[in-house]
């Protein structure tokens, strides 16, 4: 599917029907396909059904509010850009926020050209994350092949390995930033989500298995390294 001519799909969250009429007709008018959600619930139960390439999302819902929601989507979601509307300008507010996985945030009342302009930054943004991380489902390197889809990697000599789902994660977030330090705060963010801290020597242990597993020695890696007091880095 050619992804020049597909419609970028947004959900909108936002409890306030003439704001959130208004905000669906300008997105619409913009070329977006816009599916709308009243309150939280509704919007977790949205995300879990379909694909979206970014969610509008008002902190004041009924029921589960907005950051609830966001804490939400980054435990099964890390990729889906999340803007937040609030009428809350307190700065506190916007940092939970941003903390919690939200990308952007717009205090109300905003003006409708920047948050268009947003919008398609955050959807472009995406685009090209999605672009770069297109490793495909299966990547090889050295002896080794590893199958993101079916999690699970052949390894020297033509040995399976099954592969858990954080492995396969951890692995395809390195890989994606080949020859980068991948910062451990952005590995805990996209691998664990924000709920769950592992300490750092939880990373280091799935570093440890990846050298058993891929590298001829592990003691002296080729693939895997760790970047001391930074982050982890894969390279070829």
């Amino acid at each position: 599917m050619n992804n020049e001519n597909k419609k970028a799909s947004i959900l909108l969250v936002e409890d306030e029907e003439n704001l959130h009429e208004a905000l669906k007709l300008n997105l619409e008018l913009e070329g977006y396909e816009v599916t709308s959600a009243f309150d939280g619930a509704a919007a977790i139960k949205a995300i879990q059904g379909e694909y979206f390439d970014l969610i509008i999302l008002d902190v004041m819902l009924p029921e589960i509010d907005g950051i609830n929601v966001t804490e939400t989507v980054r435990l099964s979601n890390n990729e889906l850009p999340i803007l937040i509307l609030s009428a809350k300008n307190s700065s506190a507010d916007r940092v939970l926020g941003l903390k919690k996985g939200a990308d952007d945030y717009l205090t109300k009342p905003f003006n409708l050209a920047e948050l268009l302009l947003r919008v398609q930054k955050l959807i472009e943004k995406n685009k090209k994350l999605q672009d770069k991380s297109s490793t495909g489902n299966t990547y090889s390197f050295g002896d080794n092949t590893i199958d993101f889809k079916a999690q699970e990697a052949t390894t020297k000599g033509g040995k399976r390995l099954q592969l858990s789902k954080k492995e396969t994660m951890l692995l395809k977030l390195l890989i994606e930033n080949k020859n980068e330090v991948v910062p451990r705060e952005k590995i805990l963010q996209a691998v664990w989500g924000y709920n769950v801290y592992p300490t750092t020597r939880t990373i280091d242990n799935f570093i440890l298995n990846f050298r058993k597993y891929f590298e001829e020695d592990s003691r002296n890696p080729k693939y895997f390294h760790s970047v001391r007091g930074v982050g982890y880095k894969y390279s070829e």
